[in-house]
């Protein structure tokens, strides 16, 4: 649906009248960030339909959307989002990390919900015409970041059940500081065996609301278990494992193997996952993606075959998981140290984004 535009689309830039100051603002960044509080002074947003395609491109002041109550996303749900982040470099360079491959999955959302496809080179824009009025709010204090939220809607006021007509882009931006403030230590799973992420044909390889809308419950099951996360297996046989509420898993084993959940259609396919394998493979490590059933992780846990298990996001970048848990069973040590595959997969990673080392794949994109 559109997925090019004939040109590149002219922006539009209104500054807001209520920025914060430079001292307000600097406050802001020196304090604790935690993730998602605070947004930037601006956004993003682009119009689309059906007979004009992509049109009116805007970054204007941050705040509350304008919908018709019978908006068909609130009806119907359809929309989609992605996440990636903006870096700066010891330079004062601001940078950010495979944005293309995030305009691609957003291209596969889209498609699968039935929404227009943002041209992957007008993602990319979008985040530097964000970045080019709010270049001050990217923080500068260590594995501190800008989060971008773009996402897409369908605004079309209209109940008919049909994909809608009318749509709206958007990128917000919030600063972000460290995942684990006080260091990166092993979290505890909880196992979900009475509910699924998503299902076969369903909308698991989409980035959607829904997908994480179905999660919460059973994330509040995991939380009740004392557990930060909750792991869920597949929707057909209930055994193999697919993925956390918003990340992938990886499993290390002794021989030196990496293993993951290949792709089945209803796993999200990370960019920070990709990395990670790619990454691997550069060690000289022998990587497989392919089905892993619950057994092998107990089995393998509990005899010392598997090693080290992570989980890897855009938000957490990788995560050490120290124990899975469920209803009549605990595997692990959530006590013991990160992993040393894990740390090392880990900070090569975050060098990358960082400008500290060799971006050695081209991942890295200048915003500004």
């Amino acid at each position: 649906m559109h997925a090019s535009t004939a040109a590149p689309l002219a922006y539009q830039v209104n500054l807001s009248d209520h920025a914060l100051g430079e001292a307000q603002r600097n406050a802001l960044l020196a304090g604790e960030l935690g993730f998602g509080k605070r947004f930037t002074d601006h956004m993003v947003a682009i119009q689309w339909d059906k007979d004009r395609g992509w049109h009116d491109a805007q970054v204007h002041a941050y705040g509350p959307l304008s919908l018709d109550p019978a908006a068909a996303v609130l009806h119907y749900g359809q929309e989609i989002f992605e996440g990636i982040k903006a870096y700066r470099h010891a330079d004062g360079s601001i940078w950010t990390f495979r944005p293309e491959a995030n305009g691609a999955r957003l291209q596969r959302s889209a498609a699968r919900l039935a929404l227009p496809q943002l041209p992957v080179d007008e993602f990319v824009e979008s985040l530097r015409q964000l970045v080019a009025v709010d270049h001050a709010w990217v923080p500068s204090a260590p594995e501190s970041s800008l989060y971008f939220r773009p996402f897409m809607i369908a605004s079309e006021a209209f109940l008919g059940v049909r994909a809608a007509q009318v749509a709206t882009y958007y990128v917000i931006a919030s600063p972000a500081g460290a995942y684990f403030a006080k260091g990166v230590a092993p979290v505890s799973i909880w196992l979900s065996e009475d509910y699924a992420r998503a299902a076969k044909g369903g909308t698991g390889a989409a980035k959607c609301g829904g997908n994480y809308a179905a999660s919460l419950l059973p994330q509040q099951e995991a939380q009740a278990q004392g557990c930060s996360q909750v792991l869920f297996l597949d929707p057909v046989e209930g055994k193999y494992l697919e993925e956390l509420g918003g990340m992938n898993v990886f499993l290390v084993y002794r021989d030196g193997r990496l293993v993951t959940p290949e792709l089945s259609g209803s796993i999200l396919e990370g960019i920070t996952r990709s990395s990670i394998l790619q990454l691997a493979r550069d060690r000289g490590m022998t990587v497989e993606e392919r089905r892993v059933s619950i057994d092998e992780w107990k089995a393998g846990v509990a005899s010392g075959e598997i090693a080290e298990v992570f989980a890897c996001g855009t938000a957490a970048v990788v995560t050490p998981i120290g124990e899975l848990k469920g209803k009549d069973f605990a595997v692990g040590d959530i006590h013991a140290p990160a992993g040393e595959v894990t740390m090392a997969l880990r900070r090569e990673l975050t060098d990358i984004q960082h400008g500290r080392a060799p971006d050695r794949h081209g991942w890295m994109a200048r915003l500004r």
